[in-house]
């Protein structure tokens, strides 16, 4: 089978993690499907999520791990992982207790661009206080 045969139809799991060594993570709610939020996972962020079957990234940001939830508590129980056909982004299916974004909403997506694109709108209420959740 040519290699990207293989990739694309194949069973074998050989994620493509692009030239910074990471990969994209779309977390989506396992019971409602509403995506949750996009970060990246590096090798070893994959491993640990394999291996524990909690959420963990690879913040760009602060060049490190980080276990979702780590500091708010609200971490996400991966339930499945998709990838897609070139094997270059995963979908997390994860159940979740609480909001996942860190300014307080169930989602990061709380916000849509309006008709005339100049502006957003939110289309969600935050369900729960980050002051709280970060005060750690």
């Amino acid at each position: 089978m040519a290699a990207n045969k293989q990739i694309e139809e194949g069973l074998g799991f050989m994620p493509k993690f692009d030239a910074n060594g990471l990969i994209t993570a779309i977390s989506q709610d396992v019971e409602t499907g509403q995506v949750l939020m996009v970060a990246y996972m590096n090798d070893e962020a994959l491993k640990l999520t394999l291996e524990t079957g909690n959420a963990v990234f690879f913040s760009r940001s602060r060049q490190k791990l980080w276990k979702k939830g780590e500091e708010s508590g609200h971490v996400q129980k991966v339930k499945q992982i998709l990838v897609d056909c070139d094997q270059d982004c995963l979908i997390l299916k994860v159940t979740v207790d609480q909001g996942q974004c860190h300014v307080g909403y169930q989602s990061c997506f709380y916000r849509a661009v309006k008709k005339d694109a100049g502006e957003l709108e939110f289309i969600a209420e935050k369900v729960y206080d980050p002051k709280e959740a970060y005060k750690k």
